[in-house]
């Protein structure tokens, strides 16, 4: 019975939110079909290659208090840190040589960074590197600002919804922060012409099931270019310190989900997963995901932008982290290939 759904999602692509919810609530029975069905749909898209982004983390200053967040402002045993243009270069130099031709400069909601900053760093990286592409993820800026960035170079944009539920999207943000405004930035995103991504985290506090099938219907109705997926894991310093972190069990198998779901969508194998399970990233790959994110933050900085504990690879230089992971992909199935790896409006026949 569940082998059909699976069979229909990929002919048919759609599921109603309750026919989710029982490959959710029976996934133990469906995993590895899933599994095998998506690696197929993404081999027959993509091939075999694992696209890496060069992650260059700018900043650990943030506006917003997300209960969830280890840098967010009221944070007061957080470690600041502002990358300055040169920094931010060096490490787009470094990660050039090794390969890397995605440039992902994340941050927290940090005014320091004005579009007139932002747009000569990109600006720069693409005359220095006009085979690259940027994507940006900096949170909600105002439709001018995103205009501007991507005028001046920028290609992607990845702004996680969290979840398609405005009444969990309340427990999870202070009231300032809009259910609305997330949305309506997605929007413009996609209208301004960037590669969109979405995305949420798996077992955040009040999630539940009903809710993760949600999800799945909102990525069907907004075709994102990316997706990115990671277990919730708890810090520290945040009001759900004690709540219990999402598994990586749950998240390998809604990686399938996603890319039976949305067949041609970039979708990574993301450090939270690693962070859970020691062998989550090759997992992800093993489930349909097709991306991964190496850092090349300074090492000197990498423990500072904390956004939930125990952090991997915050020491290892990016040489170090590009070897380790060819072996983990090559040990997956799959190979790192040193390309852009852009989202493919067509399905290879």
């Amino acid at each position: 019975m569940y082998k059909t759904l699976i069979d229909r999602l990929i002919k048919e692509n759609n599921l109603t939110a309750a026919e989710y919810l029982m490959l959710i609530e029976n996934r133990d029975e469906i995993r590895d079909y899933a599994a095998k069905k998506a690696c197929e749909l993404r081999n027959k898209i993509y091939g075999k290659k694992v696209f890496i982004r060069g992650l260059i983390e700018l900043s650990s200053y943030c506006r917003n208090n997300c209960y969830y967040c280890g840098i967010r402002a009221l944070n007061k045993n957080a470690e600041r840190y502002r990358l300055t243009k040169e920094e931010i270069l060096s490490c787009a130099d470094e990660g050039y040589r090794l390969g890397f031709r995605t440039f992902v400069m994340q941050g927290g909601e940090d005014g320091y960074y004005t579009d007139e900053l932002l747009s000569e760093i990109i600006r720069e990286i693409k005359r220095r590197y006009p085979d690259t592409a940027v994507t940006l993820s900096l949170g909600e800026r105002s439709y001018e600002s995103y205009r501007a960035l991507k005028e001046a170079g920028a290609d992607r944009y990845l702004l996680r919804h969290e979840t398609a539920n405005k009444e969990h999207y309340a427990k999870l943000h202070p009231k300032e922060m809009s259910f609305e405004n997330r949305q309506e930035c997605l929007r413009q995103l996609k209208s301004l012409g960037y590669q969109t991504g979405a995305g949420f985290m798996v077992g955040s506090p009040y999630q539940t099931n009903e809710d993760l099938a949600r999800e799945l219907i909102y990525l069907r109705e907004t075709q994102p270019e990316m997706v990115g997926i990671g277990p919730f894991i708890p810090h520290k310093d945040t009001p759900f310190a004690d709540f219990e972190g999402g598994t990586a069990e749950m998240t390998v198998f809604l990686l399938s989900l996603i890319r039976l779901t949305l067949p041609r969508v970039l979708l990574p194998a993301t450090t939270a997963l690693g962070t859970i399970d020691p062998m989550g990233r090759e997992k992800g790959i093993m489930a349909g995901a097709n991306v991964l994110m190496p850092n090349l933050s300074p090492v000197s900085v990498r423990k500072k932008y904390e956004l939930y504990d125990n952090k991997i690879c915050t020491g290892e230089e990016a040489a170090q982290c590009i070897g380790c992971l060819s072996e983990r992909v090559k040990n997956a199935g799959c190979e790192i290939v040193k390309d852009k790896g852009d989202f493919k409006n067509e399905i290879r026949r």
